[in-house]
């Protein structure tokens, strides 16, 4: 399965995300949806990703749209983070990996020998995940200047 491309339709989903939401993407069907992935809740980098849409929420909303996190951490840690971080937006939780593995940004790693799924980080570069996104990449999202680079994919954000 190939991963979802920005400005593309992608297949609908349901999938349950805080403030006891259920996003279904069929009822965002016309608009633009903004999906960003994160390995883990309440750790730096992660944090900072979400503190970067936070932070530029309102212009993500001026241009019409939708922000939403994804990791496969529970809705109970996606809550706390929320709270804490005073995201305005929701996060969803993927705890069996279907988001993930539906925009192909999960991946097998290894750290000290040990092998295991992840979500992909590739810091520096605009591709499936944006992890560790610069406030400069997450404007040019909002601007529309951003172009996938040659060979890629697709991006993340993703404007779906």
């Amino acid at each position: 399965m190939s991963a979802p491309r920005l400005n593309r339709v992608v297949a609908d989903f349901s999938a349950t995300a805080t403030r006891n939401n259920t996003i279904r993407l069929k009822d965002l069907r016309g608009q633009n949806v903004v999906i960003y992935f994160y390995p883990k809740d309440s750790t730096p980098g992660c944090t900072s990703e979400g503190q970067d849409f936070r932070d530029l929420h309102a212009k993500f909303r001026r241009q019409g749209a939708i922000v939403l996190g994804v990791s496969r951490d529970s809705i109970a840690s996606h809550e706390k983070f929320r709270d804490q971080q005073k995201f305005p937006f929701d996060l969803i939780s993927d705890p069996d990996e279907a988001l993930c593995r539906k925009f192909d940004v999960i991946q097998e790693k290894t750290l000290y020998g040990h092998k295991f799924m992840g979500i992909e980080w590739l810091q520096g570069q605009s591709q499936r995940a944006c992890h560790r996104s610069s406030v400069g990449r997450q404007r040019a999202m909002i601007e529309g200047t951003q172009q996938p680079p040659p060979g890629r994919k697709s991006y993340a954000p993703s404007c779906l």
